[in-house]
């Protein structure tokens, strides 16, 4: 039986943050999940990794069992959390899991604050340039690209439908997004997956997402709302890109300026067969992968 705990912490900015806590040896490993998620989501990752990593999987502000005190508007506040929370545990020497929203929070936390983390894994994560939001406010409008917050709020394309869908606990659409983008081919079991669809109703800040994932930008080149910053330069440490070959949510395109935009520093794997939730698709394989990477003596 696997030894999972569940924990949380207050921060030193007044947020209260809840996390998953897994049993392990030496080698530490801090799992941050995406959109529409929590650490419940990454439940297959701690519940069959080798036993010789310590994994910590956090809820971040506004998911899961985490509050949501003050609004987040971009990557960096996630990060700055996150830099919050290894500070209250005393983490120090870890490695660092993000999948989607959270390759991004990874990428910010990596590139602000060195010397806490020592690999980067980015699991069908979002890009460098961050994710653009397409969306419209009328029901006669085009779809175009959102910019303003009070803009990403009102779109009815995916904000008001999914928000309403959390609201009133309508869990067949909920189910019928994902299993039209994300379990295309396979879903989790019948218990799992109604657990799942629960915790995603405990988000919290779903047009903050959008926005912050629309404005990211650490690269060197515009996204088409944004300058980079330049802060993809920042990060010193060796990254594992893995990618679903056919993952509908982040598309080739975007995996290609991720791994242009950190160069040599990055290895690429595409996972065969696996969409945008390659937990789901194929276990083992993602294991094999992550595994290889920890145990791995490379260097940048």
């Amino acid at each position: 039986m696997v030894n999972v705990t569940m924990k949380e912490v207050l921060l030193s900015n007044g947020e209260t943050l809840a996390y998953r806590e897994r049993e392990g040896g030496e080698t530490k490993l801090l799992l941050i999940h995406g959109n529409m998620t929590s650490s419940k989501h990454w439940d297959l990752v701690y519940e069959n990794i080798d036993s010789k990593y310590k994994v910590y999987a956090v809820d971040l502000r506004g998911f899961g069992s985490s509050t949501y005190k003050n609004l987040v508007m971009s990557i960096k506040d996630f990060s700055d959390d996150v830099k919050l929370f290894v500070d209250a545990l005393n983490l120090r020497d870890f490695a660092i899991a993000g999948w989607s929203t959270g390759g991004a929070i990874g990428m910010q936390f990596v590139a602000d604050y060195p010397g806490y983390c020592n690999k980067l894994i980015l699991l069908a994560s979002a890009s460098t340039r961050g994710y653009p939001y397409i969306g419209k406010i009328r029901d006669e409008d085009e779809p175009k690209r959102l910019s303003m917050h009070e803009e990403l709020k009102r779109d009815l394309v995916r904000t008001i439908p999914i928000q309403t869908a959390y609201d009133t606990n309508n869990t067949e659409l909920l189910k019928l997004i994902w299993n039209s983008v994300i379990y295309t081919h396979n879903q989790p079991e019948t218990e799992r997956y109604d657990e799942y669809v629960q915790d995603m109703r405990t988000q919290r800040n779903l047009a903050e997402v959008y926005y912050a994932l629309n404005t990211f930008n650490i690269s060197h080149h515009s996204n088409g709302l944004v300058d980079g910053n330049g802060k993809v330069d920042d990060i010193h440490v060796p990254v594992l890109v893995l990618y679903g070959e056919r993952d509908m949510v982040v598309v080739q395109e975007m995996t290609d300026e991720l791994l242009h935009d950190l160069g040599d520093k990055a290895q690429a794997v595409k996972l065969k067969g696996c969409g945008h939730s390659a937990l789901v698709d194929d276990l083992p394989q993602l294991l094999t992968e992550m595994e290889q990477f920890l145990d791995s003596e490379v260097k940048v």
